[in-house]
């Protein structure tokens, strides 16, 4: 099994669905665990749930200063990462029309989230992760940028961009030797994709390389080993880590 000891890890997005089971796993294989989420209640929930020391901050992704306390916040309590995951998006109610049909203001607020954020988040944690040992950030996109799902185009750009971003960051964040990789993951059985059409988890059930449904469950022990130091030669690079819907 991975060990994480005491490496102090902070999951975005962390309130429910695959961030809430990334960051139990990774606090049962000994990390500090920071939870980050919009949602207070059932991020502090969590955070009680899972224990291990693990607590909760709140954050706006879509608000730059929001994303500066929290870095002020773990600052002042942790000091330092050893490890960023970028998990938090918007993914629900963004799909099930044509390209031309989506709302402008959503399509703003997606990217403002998803994209921005994610940049914002490397950028106010940087100085957190220099202090940190052989610190590693993992960047979570979508395979669905990866073979150009329809219908779903605000999400969709965002997670492209996600990865784009993930392989500029990598050649400016390696002198100081910190990785930073994207895993691409695709339809899990979570909360988050409730709403997507059932012939969608069909397609996937039954292209997948191994057959079925995905669960957050699935893709733990993949975050877990990019988020220590043996990683680094991966820095850059995008995982689709989806039972094969996807090669790349």
């Amino acid at each position: 099994m991975i060990r994480l000891d005491q490496r102090r890890i902070l999951v975005t997005g962390a309130a429910r669905g695959l961030g809430r089971e990334l960051a139990a796993a990774l606090a049962g294989m000994g990390a500090h665990v920071i939870l980050a989420d919009i949602l207070e209640a059932e991020g502090h929930a969590a955070a009680r749930d899972i224990g291990h020391g693990a607590r909760f901050v709140a954050v706006d992704l879509s608000d730059l200063a929001s994303i500066a306390a929290l870095a002020s916040d773990i600052s002042g309590k942790e000091g330092a990462l050893d490890g960023l995951v970028n998990n938090g998006a918007i993914a629900t109610g963004v799909g099930g029309v044509a390209f031309d049909a989506v709302d402008p203001a959503l399509f703003d607020r997606v990217m403002a989230v998803n994209v921005r954020g994610t940049w914002a988040m490397v950028s106010a944690c940087l100085p957190l992760l220099e202090k940190g040992r052989e610190a590693r950030i993992v960047n979570v996109a979508s395979d669905t940028a990866l073979w150009g799902a329809p219908r779903l185009i605000a999400y969709v750009a965002s997670k492209g961009a996600v990865i784009a971003m993930t392989r500029s960051l990598a050649r400016e964040l390696g002198p100081k030797h910190i990785g930073i990789t994207c895993v691409a993951p695709g339809i899990l059985k979570t909360w988050s994709t409730e709403y997507v059409p059932a012939e969608r988890h069909e397609l996937y059930e039954t292209q997948r390389a191994v057959p079925g449904p995905q669960s957050p469950e699935d893709l733990v022990a993949t975050f877990a080993f990019l988020l220590t130091p043996g990683a680094l030669a991966l820095t850059g690079q995008c995982l689709p880590v989806d039972a094969g819907f996807v090669f790349t």
